[in-house]
């Protein structure tokens, strides 16, 4: 997506999740000038923002402003106080993009009207390398020009999928919105029972990296399923077998462990909505 062939984008909101897809966003802007940023922080030292102008309020936004886009990425507890401030944008013909977990589209047409074109989307944070997972939801206002352009936009931050059933956003956030977090808790606990048993850290902390990331990426690659994938390197009576017996036992395995966790997810996600 060349950015500066769009009008004006607007990002609400600058902290982890915005400073992601703002970093991912960066390799495809020739010119920062079609970006402003609205954040009481401002932008993270270790994002770029020449040409990028950045307020702290809403309401130090220059008059004669009118962007295409909106995307809001503040925190769901936020969103009531955030949002009705840029209801005079509905009417210059903004669409907006929320990346808020739990935020439902009901809420933002309650406080900028059913007429708003809304799109609730769940990126996660390796769109910081351009790698992300988005799941995009459109509400009825979208036009199909409009939704294109959101997930032309996306797919400048990884891979975008468009579903029209939003209840399905809560255990997405669950899955690949809160996911990277339970893979890089796999690293570190990798990297512990490496130092456990007596390897170096460095030298641990190299092994789980690298074991985790080449395993996820031999997934991606392959034309072979996961769980063909774990047989495959399995052996009968050998030390992966050992190690899984442990990983699957029935109560206290990582499979339940799993499940207990995006259930916990899903139920918070939920909750967010309330």
């Amino acid at each position: 997506m060349n950015i500066e062939s769009q009008s004006p984008l607007l990002l609400v909101g600058c902290g982890k999740m915005g400073s992601a897809i703002l970093s991912g966003l960066r390799s495809q802007i020739q010119s920062s000038s079609c970006i402003k940023v609205v954040d009481p922080s401002g932008i993270p030292t270790q994002t770029r923002k020449d040409g990028i102008s950045v307020f702290k309020e809403a309401k130090e936004l220059p008059p004669n402003f009118e962007p295409s886009i909106i995307i809001f990425a503040v925190k769901p507890q936020q969103m009531r106080k955030v949002v009705p401030s840029y209801l005079r944008f509905v009417e210059s013909g903004a669409f907006f993009i929320s990346i808020a977990a739990g935020t439902t589209i009901n809420f933002f047409e309650d406080i900028l009207g059913s007429n708003a074109p809304i799109i609730r989307a769940m990126p996660n944070t390796p769109a910081l390398i351009q790698r992300s997972i988005t799941v995009a939801c459109p509400n009825a206002a979208i036009t199909d020009t409009q939704l294109a352009t959101a997930k032309r936009l996306l797919e400048t931050i990884g891979e975008v999928i468009v579903i029209s059933d939003e209840d399905l956003l809560d255990p997405v956030t669950a899955i690949s919105g809160s996911g990277p977090a339970y893979v890089f808790l796999m690293i570190e606990c990798l990297t512990q029972a490496g130092l456990e048993h007596g390897l170096p850290p460095k030298l641990a902390s190299i092994l789980a990296l690298k074991t985790v990331s080449g395993a996820g990426m031999l997934a991606s690659e392959s034309s072979e399923t996961p769980q063909q994938l774990r047989q495959n390197v399995t052996s009968p009576g050998g030390t992966t077998y050992e190690a899984l017996k442990v990983l699957t036992a029935n109560k206290n395995g990582l499979k339940q462990l799993i499940s207990n966790a995006v259930s916990a997810a899903t139920r918070r996600s939920t909750e967010l909505a309330d």
